[in-house]
């Protein structure tokens, strides 16, 4: 049996499904871990922000007449695991929020790159809808990309200087 478009699609979904299910578990350690009250309060915006990409993905899901299923993800486990070590080795360190800002936007470039390519896809595959619900979680994702950047020149990265 020929593989699709249509199974790279699903396949992918999955994969970002379960990113995002990994996400939402990572960002309440990363809040409290911060030590500035705006990146604390843009891990804490951006895990309800999560729980809604999770939720348009199980609509996604049930469009396609498919059980909401994640599949391991070793791209976002290591992206994470990155964190994690920046939390551990410079826990209360000056350098913490810039090791967790750069940790966080390693997470949103991955999840921009997949978001932007199933967005193409289901165009593609005619499924307007779906790449609506998808451009939706991109932009999403692009703001608080542009928000930690933000951050990160105008607080985080100077006191860890």
């Amino acid at each position: 049996m020929a593989k699709e478009l249509q199974d790279l699609f699903v396949e992918t979904l999955k994969d970002i499904y379960y990113a995002e299910k990994q996400i939402l578990r990572a960002l309440p350690k990363m809040a409290r871990e911060a030590q500035t009250p705006e990146l604390k309060k843009a891990f804490e915006t951006h895990r309800e922000e999560t729980e809604g990409h999770v939720d348009r993905l199980q609509d996604i899901f049930e469009q396609l007449g498919k059980p909401a299923r994640g599949k391991t993800c070793d791209a976002i486990l290591g992206i994470i695991d990155e964190g994690k070590e920046v939390m551990e080795e410079f826990k209360g360190a000056p350098a913490l929020d810039a090791g967790l800002t750069a940790a966080a936007q390693a997470v949103e470039h991955y999840e921009i790159s997949r978001y932007g390519t199933l967005k193409t896809w289901a165009q593609q595959l005619g499924m307007q809808d779906i790449a609506k619900l998808l451009d939706q979680t991109l932009q999403e994702e692009i703001r608080t990309d542009q928000l930690l950047t933000k951050l990160s020149l105008a607080s985080v990265n100077k006191k860890a200087a």
